[in-house]
């Protein structure tokens, strides 16, 4: 892809021609442009970004600045990844799912599989697993030095303008999402398109969709998705505490000390346990909003619904993990790491929620 399809605007344009995507190495100082695929001002997930950036700049003592740029602003939605890649810009904060299809392999980190890992467990084999040594792996392919900066916690199953109970419901259905959990619903017989976050609720207002998932209570009513349908399920099956991530240049990585490297994880780190925090407090928030107010039916999807998820999720993750042989380790890795934590997890954090609930 040209460098000036990836651009969002002429003005952008002249900015690169104006030699703006070298970084600037008067004195020290460094300065990078960060391109981001949410919208405008959006809480969460943009504020997020931003956030990161500031810590950033704080921590190095001005030494890195970072401007952030919402989607559309420099670079077209959805092509920040390319455009780190070609360097028009030095980063992007992104969810990984959103580049699978260009580098498969991509929902194992961005959690966007069915029935896979909690924000902690995917954070434990980021870590601990052998999880970021894949992905560093897989996106050096691509020219981008990956990291996991921001974790939206469990999510929602999604939005719907009737109510669904069995499997068959989903038949002609035009479904939001995205990764793997959408391939799900594909087989279900549902039509799934990938739209941003700003699309989605004119685009159920207008009935080109009819029904779109996208994080939990807080960010869904802040897009407005309760004033355009009013049947909202759970569990969010198809990501079960979704990711979103750093992507760095790889030269621009590599030019960095070794300091400047650490320092920069260290702040992702930090972001993705303050952003679960976040989601977590204001979802709670948003939740008890919503039972108040009594305008939404908020319903678990049945036990049937749950079965064929299940059923046909095994399937889709597998062939997701069987593209080639890099994808293939991934999916070993992150199955037996998985069947290695659950044990644990149940026996520790879903025996003691069991419990509380006694009280």
């Amino acid at each position: 892809m040209r460098r000036r399809d990836l651009l969002a605007g002429a003005g952008s344009a002249a900015g690169v021609a104006a030699g703006l995507v070298r970084p600037a190495l008067a004195q020290g100082l460094r300065e990078f442009k960060m391109v981001t695929d949410w919208p405008e001002g959006l809480p969460g997930l943009q504020a997020s970004a931003v956030r990161l950036a500031e810590t950033i700049g704080v921590a190095s003592g001005g030494r890195i600045r970072i401007e952030v740029f919402p989607a559309g602003k420099f670079v077209k939605a959805f092509e920040t990844f390319e455009a780190v890649g070609a360097g028009v810009a030095e980063m992007f904060h992104s969810a990984p799912a959103y580049f699978d299809k260009r580098a498969p392999g991509s929902n194992f980190f961005s959690n966007t599989v069915p029935f896979g890992f909690t924000a902690d467990e995917l954070f434990a084999w980021m870590n601990f697993g052998g999880g970021q040594e894949l992905w560093d792996e897989l996106y050096g392919r691509y020219e981008v030095k990956p990291l996991l900066a921001l974790s939206t916690g469990a999510q929602m199953g999604g939005w719907f303008n009737k109510a669904i109970d069995t499997p068959e419901g989903f038949k002609g259905l035009r479904y939001r999402m995205p990764g793997l959990g959408g391939e799900v619903l594909r087989r279900l017989g549902a039509t799934v398109v990938l739209l941003p976050g700003g699309e989605i609720v004119p685009a159920l207002k207008s009935g080109a969709l009819d029904a779109s998932e996208w994080t939990g209570p807080w960010l869904d009513m802040i897009l407005g998705l309760h004033t355009a349908v009013s049947y909202y399920y759970y569990p969010g099956f198809h990501e079960p505490g979704a990711a979103q991530m750093l992507g760095v240049n790889r030269r621009v990585w590599e030019s960095l000390s070794a300091s400047d490297r650490q320092l920069i994880e260290t702040a992702c780190a930090a972001e993705y346990g303050r952003s679960m925090a976040e989601f977590n407090a204001n979802n709670a928030i948003g939740l008890r909003t919503l039972r108040e107010e009594g305008k939404v039916k908020i319903l678990g999807f049945g036990e049937s619904l749950l079965r064929a998820f299940h059923k046909l999720s095994k399937e889709v993750v597998a062939e997701a993990g069987a593209v080639d042989d890099l994808t293939r380790r991934i999916y070993a890795s992150h199955q037996n790491f998985r069947d290695s934590i659950m044990d644990w997890s149940d026996v520790a954090e879903r025996a003691f929620m069991n419990a509380r609930r006694l009280a």
